[in-house]
């Protein structure tokens, strides 16, 4: 790992010194997840559009005033789970707004509709729905959660997540990205990391660059996550994620991340990082994603061949098959993984519970059957479905 100032220094590095930047970068990369590039097939569950929070460069989130605000029926997420499940996925991303009950009377109507107080407990019910009637494996992403809220989600999801996104307080000020909004506090979401780390939670975070952060800002969120993980050894992945402008927003006019930008945050976070950290990034938001092969990722983060983006929803992701040989094309074989990492599955339940380790080292097995058969007819092209 680089000290702290040795990554401030890279600030403004470029050309050929980028170059060797994320050269450096790819050889820790190469020296600990070897020649092989990973992601995981999932469906994509938005269980509510709803949210308390309103910041500044989002468009999944929908007001009570909406005709499209809601909440999924139970019928709804199963009939998304069996479709997904047909198609072989095998993660069900479960992505919500935070809370909206305790700011909306629509979303506190719509849960009493379907016998509910709260979202979480609705969550809770969803998450179990799936792991009885299908194969698949929630991972549950709900935002800022207290240790109880942790605990008792644990059972029905065999990951969690939560992107801390920055740790800098500026973000909160008027006008800026954060405004107004009580869950993307930096100690709210911090203090949800490291209870999911007292409780075992194989858990993904991530940073997203570009809404008004600094370079320094970066680098602090990136050391508070690695602080927290050389206290618990929970975190499973580090998301990089670009921020995208998008039309009818507060933010719509900020300038977008460009790709050495990028390559030079996904290298400084695979060298400030612990090695056993996964580097993602989402390559449905960057036209020339193969280029974050040479800075240092090792995983492409959930692809699904049925739902779209629905927090990016004008992005659509890249067949399978593109991913693939993006891979192929440097050096690198892709190979299917479970929402779960394959080191958080065999520490004899510690972040499994009981229920869910059958259905884990079944689907392991299978995915593995999979990776091996596609390694040996690479012609058949797309494994998407």
């Amino acid at each position: 790992m680089i000290s702290v100032s040795d990554a401030v220094s890279n600030e403004f590095v470029t050309g050929p010194d980028l170059y060797a930047l994320c050269q450096q970068a790819a050889q820790v990369r190469d020296d600990y997840w070897g020649k092989q590039l990973t992601y995981s097939k999932k469906v994509f569950i938005p269980l509510t559009n709803m949210c308390r929070d309103t910041c500044g460069y989002c468009t999944f989130v929908q007001g009570p005033e909406s005709p499209n605000s809601n909440y999924m029926t139970p019928d709804q997420v199963l009939k998304t789970a069996f479709d997904g499940e047909a198609l072989e996925c095998k993660e069900a991303l479960f992505s919500l707004g935070e809370r909206p009950e305790e700011r909306h009377q629509k979303a506190r109507d719509l849960l009493a509709a379907l016998g509910y107080e709260s979202t979480l407990d609705y969550l809770h019910d969803q998450c179990e729905s799936v792991l009885t009637h299908t194969n698949l494996l929630p991972h549950v992403n709900a935002g800022a959660l207290s240790y109880n809220e942790l605990k008792r989600l644990k059972p029905v999801a065999a990951s969690m997540g939560m992107m801390l996104e920055n740790v800098s307080n500026d973000l909160l000020r008027k006008g800026q990205a954060h405004h107004a909004c009580p869950d993307k506090t930096p100690k709210r979401r911090l203090d949800t990391i490291e209870q999911a780390g007292k409780l075992d939670i194989a858990f993904t975070t991530g940073i997203l660059i570009g809404i008004g952060e600094t370079w320094q800002d970066r680098i602090n969120s990136l050391v508070a996550i690695r602080d927290r993980h050389l206290s618990y050894g929970h975190i499973q992945e580090v998301i990089i994620q670009n921020f995208r402008a998008k039309a009818g927003t507060v933010m719509a006019g900020y300038q977008e991340p460009n790709l050495d930008d990028m390559k030079r945050t996904i290298a400084i976070a695979r060298l400030i990082l612990p090695k056993e950290i996964s580097i993602q990034a989402p390559p449905n938001l960057e036209v020339e994603y193969g280029s974050y092969i040479n800075a240092g990722i090792n995983d492409w983060g959930g692809i699904s061949p049925l739902t779209k983006d629905f927090i990016n929803p004008e992005r659509a992701w890249p067949q399978i098959s593109s991913v693939a040989q993006a891979c192929e094309g440097l050096g690198y074989s892709l190979a299917e993984r479970l929402t779960i990492y394959d080191r958080f599955q065999q520490q004899d339940d510690k972040y499994l519970t009981p229920n869910l380790t059958h259905r884990v080292a079944s689907l392991a097995s299978h995915a593995a059957r999979s990776n091996h058969q596609y390694s040996g007819h690479r012609s058949e092209g797309d494994i998407s479905a």
